[in-house]
């Protein structure tokens, strides 16, 4: 416990799923935390748990996939708590099902804008708020997807393996500047939006569990003690890693 105490932490996607419980956890672990969500009911939800545990925590409406949204929510945790130590962008979606030949310029531009662009977004404004501490840590949600090849969806396999571009380069120009940025790469986890999935395709379940070794879906609380370790000093010469977090999927 403590090991973010006095330090700012902001999540994007912290509505809901991996994001709220990274929130919980950087709140639990003494962080004053910036909750942004483009759904207002998700992200103020996950400000009243934080403040109902004693945490400090504000929730800010944000479109990561624009710029000025983005400029303002870092500035949000600039203006309230006077600085930002770390930072989990975790916002994205999966995207419709579809083959490299079928898939449409709509749906792969839509998963393109938000996995990756929105990083960049988030990362350009995150590294200018850091630089004038000289310190800080932002950890980026890629995917076992990000790794590895994976049929049946071009825009969000892209995205990922993007992501980590994206995650090594910017931990390459800030690594003299006390600035780390890594990334962690989850297999299927148990968050709402899987269950919901799985539930509604029962056939898919023995499919998409068979694939992880440890024979079950990963906790959203395992995902956020990784964001919690990646941000605190305990990781202060990690930097630049994408970090699987899948039951042993990527060993095989």
């Amino acid at each position: 416990m403590n090991r973010l105490q006095d330090k700012v932490g902001l999540v994007t996607g912290a509505g809901s799923g991996i994001g709220r419980s990274a929130a919980l956890a950087l709140a639990q672990e003494g962080a004053k935390v910036v909750v942004a969500d483009i759904v207002t009911e998700g992200g103020e939800e996950t400000v009243k748990i934080i403040r109902e545990t004693g945490g400090q925590a504000i929730f800010v409406k944000t479109d990561v996939t624009q710029e000025q949204q983005v400029e303002a929510m870092v500035q949000a945790a600039m203006d309230n708590f006077g600085k930002l130590d770390c930072a989990f962008n975790n916002a994205g979606m999966d995207g419709d099902t579809a083959s490299l030949t079928s898939c449409s310029q709509e749906l792969f531009d839509k998963v393109i804008n938000l996995n990756l662009r929105a990083v960049w977004l988030c990362m350009k404004y995150e590294i200018q708020a850091m630089k004038k501490q000289r310190k800080g840590s932002i950890v980026n949600t890629s995917s076992v997807a990000g790794l590895t090849g994976l049929g049946g969806n071009p825009g969000y396999v892209a995205s990922k393996h993007g992501v980590l571009g994206l995650t090594r380069m910017a931990a390459l120009e800030n690594a003299r500047r006390g600035i780390r940025v890594n990334a962690i790469c989850p297999a299927a986890i148990a968050t709402p939006m899987v269950k919901g999935l799985l539930e509604k395709n029962p056939e898919m379940e023995p499919f998409v569990i068979g694939m992880q070794p440890m024979g079950r879906l990963g906790e959203p609380k395992e995902i956020a003690d990784a964001v919690v370790w990646l941000c605190s000093d305990e990781s202060s010469f990690v930097t630049g890693h994408p970090l699987p977090l899948d039951g042993g999927m990527m060993a095989q």
